[in-house]
This record gives C-alpha cells, sequence and structure tokens, in this order.
C-alpha cells in the first residue's frame, strides 16, 4: 500500500493504510455491532470514529470502505492508519492545523483553502486556523503532506488520534490487604512477608499533622477511561463528571474494555467511608474526565475543560513513549495553560505518569517541563524495575514491583485474562472484597502523588503549580544509592520518594509566613506613623541582600523597621527611577564578604522572604 509522510508532534511520520481496520461514524444510535457490515467492533471511540473490521468476503479494504461510506446509515468512513515502526491504530480526525508564513494574508490563506475544498473552523491569530475536510476534500493526510510543500505554508499538522498507553503493570507480586503505600510498618498482616519499614509515602503522617484527611474544597481531575461512579469509595464525591469523546457529562459505564480510571482514581481520592480502601485525600472532591486522547483537539478539550470547571490537581496514568508520536507544540501549550492559568492564575497541578516500558526516557506527556512526572518505588524503597528514566523525573512513589498496591474495582472489570477465580484480581488469590483488586505501575504513584498534591493545597490553597513541584521535590526522601544522584536528582528515583508529611509541613510553614514581596510593590496605605532616621551614604561595594523593590515610601519604612527588628542588621535602600517612577530597592546587611552575606541570604529566605536574593551593591550605583 501507498505510504503518505506527515508531520507529527516535533517531526515527521511516514504512515501505511491497514489492511482490515477502517473508521466509520454513523447517522442513527445503532449498536455499531449490529450492522451488517461490521464483522468487529475493534476500539469504540478513537478521533471520534469507532474502529471496525469489515465483512469483506474476498474484497479490498478500500472498496468494503467506498461501500460502507455509500450507505446512508453512515456519515464518514476513514481508513485506519500505522505509522512505520509502530503497531498502534491511528485514526484522522479530519482537522488539519495550519501556520501560515508571516506576512500570508487572508486572502492567500483562503486561496490555499479552497483549492483543498477545507472548511475554516477556526482562527487562532493572524497566520494560524483550524480547517476541517469537506466532502470535496482529499484524504485529509493527503491534504496535510500537500500543504506543508506549499510556500506560503509554514506548518500543516493533521489532528491524528491512536490509542494510548494506560500505565498499568498487572501484579507479578503477592499482595497485602492493607494500604502499605500510606504507612510501611515493616511487616504484612495476613501474609509471611517482609517489607522495608518506612518505605512509604508517609500519608497518615500528614494526616496527623494537619489534623484531617484534606478539604473538600479541593477538586482531583482524573483524566482516564472506565470510571465506576457507583463504586461506594468513589460515589457521593462526583462534581462535573465529562465525556471529552462525546462532548456531554455522560460516564459510559460497563464497557470491559475500559477499567483503568476506577483504581486509578481510589489511590487518589477514596472516600474514607469505614469501608474498602481509602485515598491520600478522601476528603477531596473527584472531577472524573473520560476519554484519553492523542488528538490535538481532544487534548484541548479535556485541559481547556479542567480550567474552566476548577479542577485544582490533574492526574493522568497514560500516554506514549513511542517516538513517532512526540507531543506537538500545540499540545504543549494547553498543557503550559493549564499549569499556569488554571485556579485563576496559580496553575492547575499536573501530575503525569513516568512509564512503565523499562526505558531510560520518559513517557512524552510527562517530560513536559510544567509537569510532575511520577515514577515508581517499591516497599523496599528500591527503584521498580518497569518504571521508566530520565532527567524530567520529578519524584517517585510507591507501588507494586516488590509488595504491591491495593485498589478500587469496576463492577464490569474481567480481571486478568487466564486466570480463573479470585486470582484474576489477587494474586494469592485470596479475596479482599468484590470491590477491590491488586493494582500497581506508575498509573498508581501518579495519582498517589496527586493526592498528595491535594493535602499540600488543602494545607496552603494559596500555593501555585509551580511551588507545589518544586516543593514535593526539595521535600522528597533520597532512597536508593547515593551514586544514582547527580546535584541532588537521579534519573531513576527523580529527586527521591515522595514524603506527604515532610511537604504537608512545609506547605503549613509557607501559609504561616507573609506573602513574598515581588519585584516591584504596589502601593499600600500603610507606613504612617514616628520614625527614627539614621541615614549615612553607603559606598557602592560589597554585597547585602535585597528583598524587594517598591513604588511607596511608606511601605519602605514598614519594610526596613521590620528587618532591622527580625535580622538586627543596617537597612540600605537605593532610590532610582524607573518608568517615570520613583523606585526604592530595599536591602538588608552590607559586607565586603560574600559568605557572611550567602549565610544573611539564606536566614532571610528562612525568615520570610523566600524571593530575597544576593546583591553586589557595584549594580546598584
Amino acid at each position: 500500500m501507498s505510504k503518505i509522510t506527515v508531520r507529527s508532534g516535533k517531526g515527521e511520520i511516514t504512515v501505511k493504510k491497514s489492511a482490515q481496520f477502517v473508521g466509520v461514524k454513523t447517522k442513527d444510535d445503532e449498536d455499531i455491532k449490529n450492522k451488517s457490515f461490521v464483522k468487529d467492533e475493534v476500539i469504540p471511540s478513537l478521533g471520534g470514529f469507532q474502529v471496525v473490521t469489515l465483512e469483506q468476503e474476498g474484497e479490498t479494504v478500500d472498496k468494503k470502505l467506498d461501500e460502507v461510506r455509500a450507505r446512508e446509515d453512515v456519515a464518514v468512513g476513514t481508513h485506519v492508519y500505522y505509522a512505520e515502526g509502530s503497531n498502534k491504530p491511528m485514526v484522522p480526525t479530519g482537522e488539519i492545523f495550519i501556520v501560515f508564513e508571516d506576512n500570508v494574508g487572508k486572502e492567500e490563506q483562503n486561496v490555499v483553502l479552497e483549492e483543498f475544498a477545507l472548511a475554516l473552523l477556526e482562527r487562532r491569530d493572524d497566520t494560524t486556523i483550524v480547517v476541517k475536510v469537506t466532502e470535496n476534500s482529499p484524504n485529509p493526510l493527503k491534504v496535510a503532506a500537500a500543504l506543508q510543500k506549499i510556500s506560503l505554508v509554514k506548518m500543516a499538522e493533521p489532528d491524528l488520534d491512536m490509542p494510548l498507553t494506560e500505565y498499568f503493570t498487572g501484579p507479578s507480586d503477592e499482595l497485602v490487604p492493607h494500604e502499605w503505600h500510606l504507612e510501611n510498618n515493616g511487616y504484612v498482616v495476613d501474609v509471611n512477608f517482609r517489607l522495608r519499614k518506612g518505605a512509604d509515602a508517609k500519608v497518615i503522617d500528614a494526616w496527623r499533622r494537619l489534623g484531617n484527611t484534606g478539604s473538600s474544597q479541593i477538586t482531583v481531575a482524573i483524566i482516564d477511561n472506565g470510571f465506576d461512579l457507583s463504586h461506594p469509595d468513589l460515589t457521593g464525591k462526583i462534581i462535573k463528571p465529562y465525556n471529552v469523546w462525546d462532548r456531554n457529562t455522560n460516564i459510559p459505564q460497563g464497557n470491559p474494555q475500559y477499567t483503568h480510571g476506577t483504581p486509578c482514581a481510589s489511590v487518589a481520592i477514596a472516600s474514607s467511608n469505614g469501608q474498602g480502601i481509602v485515598g491520600a485525600a478522601p476528603s477531596a472532591r473527584f472531577m472524573p474526565v473520560h476519554g484519553t486522547s492523542f488528538s490535538v483537539r481532544d487534548t484541548e478539550e479535556m485541559f481547556n475543560y479542567c480550567i474552566k470547571n476548577g479542577a485544582d490537581v490533574i492526574s493522568c496514568s497514560w500516554g506514549t513513549t513511542d517516538s513517532n508520536f512526540t507531543l506537538s507544540p500545540l499540545k504543549e501549550q494547553v498543557i503550559a495553560k493549564a499549569a499556569r492559568e488554571g485556579r485563576n492564575g496559580k496553575g492547575c497541578v499536573i501530575c503525569f505518569a513516568a512509564g512503565n516500558e523499562d526505558l531510560n526516557y520518559l513517557n512524552y506527556y510527562s517530560a513536559h517541563p510544567d509537569v510532575i512526572a511520577v515514577g515508581a518505588s517499591t516497599s523496599q524503597d528500591t527503584h521498580a524495575s518497569y518504571s521508566n528514566r530520565g532527567s524530567q523525573l520529578s519524584v517517585v512513589a510507591p507501588s507494586n514491583g516488590d509488595w504491591p498496591i491495593i485498589a478500587a474495582r469496576a463492577s464490569w472489570d474481567q480481571g486478568l485474562s487466564g486466570e480463573s477465580g479470585n486470582f484474576k484480581f489477587w494474586r494469592d488469590g485470596r479475596s479482599r472484597g468484590a470491590n477491590y483488586k491488586h493494582f500497581g505501575g506508575t498509573s498508581s504513584s501518579t495519582p498517589l502523588v496527586a493526592g498528595i498534591c491535594a493535602l499540600m493545597l488543602s494545607a496552603n490553597p494559596d500555593l501555585t503549580a509551580k511551588e507545589v513541584k518544586e516543593i514535593l521535590q526539595s521535600t522528597a526522601d533520597k532512597i536508593g544509592n547515593s551514586y544514582d544522584y547527580t546535584n541532588g536528582h537521579s534519573d531513576k528515583y527523580g529527586y527521591g520518594r515522595v514524603n506527604a508529611d515532610k511537604a504537608v509541613a512545609e506547605a503549613l510553614r509557607r501559609a504561616e509566613k507573609p506573602i513574598p514581596v515581588p519585584v516591584v510593590a504596589e502601593t499600600v496605605s500603610t507606613g504612617q506613623g514616628l520614625f527614627r532616621f539614621d541615614v549615612e551614604r553607603q559606598n557602592a561595594s560589597g554585597y547585602g541582600v535585597q528583598i524587594g523593590a517598591f513604588y511607596d515610601y511608606g511601605n519602605v519604612l514598614i519594610q526596613a523597621e521590620k528587618l532591622q527588628r527580625t535580622f538586627g542588621q543596617p537597612v540600605i535602600v537605593n532610590i532610582n527611577e524607573l518608568n517615570g517612577k520613583t523606585v526604592y530597592k530595599v536591602v538588608v546587611g552590607h559586607s565586603d564578604n560574600r559568605t557572611t552575606i550567602g549565610n544573611l541570604l539564606k536566614q532571610v529566605q528562612q525568615g520570610g522572604y523566600p524571593g530575597a536574593f544576593l546583591r553586589n551593591l557595584a549594580d546598584l550605583a
């Protein structure tokens, strides 16, 4: 079959048609399996199509698809493709994202659209548009490939969808009935197996510090497939559910192909209801977002929905390490938007699974700089052998690999194929209840970290997403060997195994401190009263600690009095002009010894000014 080369992510892929699979959209509500032309349903939703095999009866897939397209009950039919070197089926959604060269006007752009009979869906700026093929258009992949050769076009990327890997590792070791990942006492209650005491996420310690199990004002969104909304640990806490594939609030129930979302959600937020298990943040609200997708449009839809509907934390236990499918700039942008603009500008905290392929690079989604990339550690505080490694790894969290996790089970979950009885769900065949099962992989460690992030925001809701990531990394426990770490980071462990208690303690500490002074503070209404001045000119030499800059003189007086009282150091004020305004840069301390000022800097940062920095006074002259 002929091959087509198109843009994908930051590179190009060469694709060819599947010899057996096609994608179909029907006009009626009849089950696709009941259609006479369908042999088997393969994937119920991919790029808006249902992927099926056809009753070909010796005909080629091309000819049979043409026959299907001509049917009155079929709206659209498409070929399914494979990228070279990949075994994942791929469907073009029909949309193409086009970026024209600078100074290409709308009239010239319209000429290009007319040439290929494309319909304009969305204009994002003067050069960026989203279009859709029409009945008179060629194949969307051929259109994209042709557009890329036109001198007016800088980039043309067809929107493609493919099944993403759900990062679940089937249990290979025996399990315990208790949630050792929350607190590990070094033993297994119902099985003769020793764990490493303390090899846990310190979640119960964090609850003790908080005095509760988190806040019901914090919402955790789980983007996945297969949420059992009637599960006793999930029902009663659901808020604003959403189906990305169908663009409505109806979460599909009962499809045995989709069960992954239920255990993922339970590890993060399972209710404390006197039965079953408890998630890391059992008081948090649960936003189920059904419909993982590689499609640009769907990726934008899922993250924009979380932004608009108040998700504080977003947990994603899926992705891809297939080099054919790196993230395009459009996907990177929407993830960055959620991480920076969500929560009214504080940013949604986004956790992604590093992946279970035992590779020396991460799932491409988790490698995004605004994401918390989560790997897996074991009940012995070792690296889980399946967990991907890489320089972008943030932290690891307890999962299976030595002793597994217990999580919620969807009522329609059929368990492990090839097993029978309780062994379908429990490695040792000992049932711990019909609502639960063994679970693990980075699919489990990721929602565990998401739940811990919810605890941190319960302690201090003013934390930004960037601060949450920094705190998680800086408070993590170094596990493994010292030589695994370079400058505090390990490709195997990130910054270490997450420690919920330390992270919550730091979140609380920051909540108790004054808000850090911005680089240029706005006017304040205080600063009146009686002040004693002892003013002398300062030579522009040596070093000090700058804590901020102010437009308002009253604020300078407040800070000067406070700094002298707190640190017992002289206060130096640089008076200058910035954008037509007088600006006062406030520096505390002075010494020609850089080390002395470096020690003072640590005191000042710990004393309520984390944004303070060392200032060479010569730079203020």
